[in-house]
Formats: structure tokens, C-alpha cells, sequence
């Protein structure tokens, strides 16, 4: 599974993918300019991971000029709201899931993205540096 969320709106993009890699990766770059109105910048968080640090990606990246790429630092992906997103998924469809075969986990996933997107908001961030001993 591949998938963006658009932080604005908390609403994921998904895709199911056969592989993990460039060809793929970039085939979903596509599809998230392909939604997104022409005049608007498109930011990217990205991990670190081969399909996003491939030569096939920064070169369809560099022809892109409308994506702004921002690589998390290594072992950081919390950072990336998607992985939040992934997270909830793994909670609430995966952990105790009842799969009769790849189709079935697959469309099961869809979905909770698609019941999700109907009632998503944006995730708030809070962060309390104050110590209580």
C-alpha cells in the first residue's frame, strides 16, 4: 500500500502496489498531480526509503519543479503524517484483521480510507516541553 494524505484536510490517497519500488512510486507521484489543481505547489514529505532516493524518482522529480521535496531525517519517519496515518490503519484494520487473501486485505484497507476520508480532519500536533519531576 502507498498512499499521501493531504495535511490540510487529513484525507489519504491510497493505492495498492505490486511492488515497492520507483516505477511504482512515481506512477503514484503522477496520480497525486494528476488530482491536485495545476497552479498549486505540491509538498512532499518523504522518508528515506529506495523508491524515493531512486535515480528514476529525482530525475522525475527534477522534472516536476511544482513538487517540493522535504526528506525526513533517517530513522524519523514519525515525522511524516502518513505514518500517523499508517499507524491508525494498523490499529483499527490490520492488528486483529481476518483476511481470506491479499484482494480481500487490500479492499478491506480501501475502504477504511474511504469511510475515514468522509469525516477526516487534520491532525493536531501538540507538544508539551514542560518537566514534571
Amino acid at each position: 500500500m502507498i498512499a499521501a494524505m493531504d495535511v490540510a484536510t487529513g484525507k489519504v490517497i491510497a493505492n495498492d502496489v505490486a511492488r515497492n519500488d520507483s516505477a511504482h512510486f512515481i506512477e503514484f507521484l503522477e496520480q497525486i498531480e494528476a488530482s491536485i489543481e495545476a497552479t498549486l505547489a505540491i509538498h512532499v514529505v518523504l522518508d528515506n526509503g529506495s523508491s524515493h532516493r531512486s535515480k528514476a524518482t529525482k530525475k522525475w522529480l527534477s522534472e516536476h519543479p511544482r513538487f517540493v521535496v522535504h526528506h525526513t531525517p533517517v530513522h524519523a519517519s514519525w515525522l511524516n503524517q502518513v505514518e500517523a496515518f499508517f499507524s491508525i490503519l494498523t490499529r483499527k484494520v490490520l492488528r486483529r484483521g481476518d483476511f481470506v487473501s491479499r484482494d480481500d486485505l487490500v479492499t478491506k484497507m480501501l475502504n477504511f480510507i474511504e469511510h475515514r476520508n468522509q469525516t477526516a480532519t487534520p491532525f493536531k500536533w501538540v507538544y508539551n516541553a514542560t518537566r514534571t519531576t
